[in-house]
């Protein structure tokens, strides 16, 4: 997820804090997955396990106690007073009202918004941040937060306290989480839990695509199509999802 500001003036490392010409030219992840340069960089790799497992367990014991909880998605450019920023806030505040906690991705735009939401309804407002050459951290709205170095690390712990995805408009990032939720749903790796999509007009074209092309080329089958569903304002939002989890035949 990219934030309009390209300039990251702090990085956290775990609890290591990095400013301005300490921050380093590139991510953990990436030099993780890099296979190019010096062959000493293989010999640090079974240390790197040590630190992906210290993710896991500091993912699982701060949210272990979280409850019923709703991921919401949508892209880090949406500025605040828009039309989008505005409905994350109502969906995020809709949904602490709803008896849920709200999970982001503690950045800015859309996950600001439901962070916003989340925490002006008084509820759980949680950020689960990456580190990104151009993300700023955790947004201010969110009261429990936890920044990853490991995109991996950060989609499990996503995927185990989310009982249900609410997908506003995005980018790339916001497709990812989408594709892999349903991918998820789909191959019964996961409990079957609600997706929704926010604002029928800009999902239309993708939706239509998936159903003209994917479906009837026979690569996917009705039943995954059906996974995803629509809406275009709060309420609708909040009753697919309360709809999915009083209905025993969508578990």
């Amino acid at each position: 997820m990219n934030a309009t500001n390209n300039t990251r003036r702090v990085r956290r490392q775990g609890p290591v804090t990095l400013r301005g010409k300490q921050i380093p030219a590139t991510t953990t992840d990436q030099r993780l997955l890099d296979r190019r340069g010096p062959s000493d960089w293989v010999h640090t790799d079974p240390w790197r396990v040590m630190r992906i497992q210290a993710e896991f367990v500091e993912g699982f014991g701060l949210l272990a106690e979280l409850g019923m909880a709703v991921s919401v998605f949508g892209s880090a450019r949406t500025l605040p007073g828009t039309p989008e920023y505005e409905l994350a806030e109502e969906i995020a505040a809709a949904l602490v009202h709803g008896g849920y906690a709200v999970i982001t991705g503690g950045g800015p735009g859309i996950m600001e918004a439901a962070n916003k939401g989340a925490a002006v309804a008084g509820g759980v407002s949680v950020g689960l941040g990456i580190e990104l050459p151009m993300e700023s951290g955790l947004n201010d709205h969110v009261n429990v937060g936890l920044e990853f170095r490991y995109f991996f690390v950060r989609k499990t712990v996503f995927i185990k306290y989310s009982q249900a995805f609410v997908v506003l408009p995005g980018g790339f990032g916001t497709m990812d989480e989408l594709f892999e939720a349903v991918t998820l749903v789909a191959t019964g790796k996961i409990t079957k839990f609600p997706i929704v999509l926010v604002g029928s007009q800009y999902w239309s074209g993708l939706l239509g695509w998936l159903k003209e092309t994917m479906l009837g080329q026979g690569n996917i089958g009705g039943d995954e199509l059906d996974l995803i569903k629509v809406a275009d304002d709060p309420e609708e939002v909040i009753e697919i999802i309360k709809e999915a989890h009083t209905d025993l035949s969508f578990r």
